[in-house]
């Protein structure tokens, strides 16, 4: 240090004060300038990036707030046409049971009509050949008993006597 302080020359120092001012002042001119604008040309490019994303974050969350929105309103939907179908279902079956209800009843009403036509038939049928069968049944104790007078008034008054009108 005593050597440095020895040697020590005031035209040298003011002379190399002004090239270090001098070096500043170009530095400062021509390099710290487009330094310094880079810099902050970056970190308002990193700004804008931060915005960009939290805004991309903000928009993503409320696209999620939307799908599950949508999601719900389908769910709900879903839930809604499911029972509308149960529904109608339902409906359809009991449609079906009514209508066959109402089918068998005519079928038992109209068997009972065929039935009671048929018995109608076969009672008057019946009664034909009763009939038939005591014309002959008749017809034969007739001739037997008409051969003799006394025999038919005798017939005749107990017929009017049993007879009893309807």
């Amino acid at each position: 240090m005593e050597k440095l302080l020895g040697e020590f020359s005031l035209g040298l120092f003011v002379f190399q004060t002004l090239l270090f001012l001098l070096l500043l002042f170009l530095l400062k001119r021509f390099a710290w300038k487009p330094i310094l604008n880079a810099v902050n040309e970056r970190e308002q490019g990193i700004k804008n990036a931060l915005e960009s994303a939290e805004s991309a974050k903000k928009e993503m969350e409320n696209l999620q707030a939307d799908n599950q929105k949508l999601l719900q309103e389908a769910r709900v939907e879903r839930e809604a046409m499911l029972k509308e179908a149960r529904e109608m279902k339902n409906k359809i079956i009991e449609d079906a049971k009514d209508e066959a209800k109402v089918e068998a009843g005519k079928l038992v009403e109209q068997a009972r009509a065929s039935i009671e036509t048929e018995k109608k038939a076969a009672i008057a049928d019946l009664k034909a050949q009763v009939a038939t069968l005591s014309i002959d049944i008749a017809e034969k104790v007739v001739k037997d008993e008409l051969s003799n007078k006394d025999k038919q008034l005798k017939l005749v008054e107990s017929m009017l006597n049993e007879a009893t009108l309807n």
